[in-house]
């Protein structure tokens, strides 16, 4: 099943841009980037999905390697970030065995 539409394309909630920045200091350039970049995972987060909009989540770097978490859905075929920010050291173990194994 693919979860990320092609082509990609992006939808951004103002408060969510300026949340993201502020909070995490993560930019709107890194988080597209990491759709873009490879390996990038993704599942479906079953705890925060609904019956009308399923949501996911992601691990993948930038080009500068900087790794991040990602919580999206996708609405009109375009991907709407949640929330992202820097994987927790679980979660860059589990990325790093991805990358590893690519």
């Amino acid at each position: 099943m693919r979860i990320v539409p092609e082509p990609i394309a992006f939808q951004w909630d103002p408060g969510n841009i300026d949340k993201n920045f502020k909070k995490r200091n993560v930019t709107i350039q890194e988080a597209e980037e990491l759709f873009a970049n490879e390996p990038f995972t993704t599942i479906e987060d079953g705890k925060h999905s609904t019956d009308t909009e399923k949501r996911f989540q992601g691990l993948g770097q930038t080009k500068t390697r900087r790794k991040l978490f990602v919580a999206f859905t996708v609405r009109d075929q375009k991907i709407r970030i949640i929330s992202i920010r820097d994987m927790k050291r679980k979660e860059r173990q589990a990325y790093e065995q991805l990358e590893k194994n690519s």
